[in-house]
């Protein structure tokens, strides 16, 4: 039995799951998310609780098993409180700037790069002196909010001797001794 599959989902207040050919459907305070189960995983909701089985023991339902928990609890965790990242800039002259959902950022290229993010997603940008940019994005949706975090930050990733380049905050970079003097 899978370890994380076989836990029960707590279905919190305000928020309503209905599940329908094969169709999760979650709606929260927040939103609405919806997901497409494969055929032979089961998902039953009893008394406030939601649980997902498996028919058999073979190796794609045990696979498919915890996926689809891990999923139909994001979704959960999602409408009801939303997920958020920050992310930070590390260098001299970067920069970024949010207006709407376009996302415009100073990286030491020639040029600005800017992105222009889904609608689901909200991007806050700022800028203090004496420290580095910030940027936040929020959403209800945990995979498209982590597909565009790695989107952003593989337009310039931290390198490894001092560290410069698009980190998330707390991210802790293994740094390189780089040269040694030659005695």
């Amino acid at each position: 039995m899978s370890r994380i599959g076989k836990l029960p989902i707590r279905i919190p207040a305000g928020v309503n799951v209905t599940v329908k050919d094969n169709m999760v459907t979650v709606k929260g305070p927040k939103g609405e998310l919806q997901e497409n189960i494969h055929p032979d995983i089961s998902v039953e909701i009893n008394d406030g609780e939601l649980s997902v089985a498996r028919p058999t023991d073979e190796k794609q339902h045990r696979s498919m098993h915890g996926l689809y928990r891990s999923l139909i609890n994001n979704m959960i965790v999602g409408v009801s409180q939303g997920y958020q990242k920050k992310m930070e800039l590390v260098g001299v002259g970067y920069r970024a700037n949010a207006t709407g959902q376009i996302l415009e950022l100073s990286l030491g290229y020639s040029h600005a790069i800017h992105i222009q993010l889904p609608q689901e997603i909200k991007v806050e940008a700022v800028t203090d002196r004496k420290s580095n940019p910030i940027i936040t994005l929020e959403s209800i949706d945990k995979q498209l909010l982590g597909q565009v975090c790695a989107k952003i930050r593989s337009l310039r990733e931290p390198e490894p001797y001092k560290g410069k380049g698009i980190r998330f905050v707390g991210e802790v970079i293994r740094r390189k001794a780089g040269k040694s003097a030659k005695v």
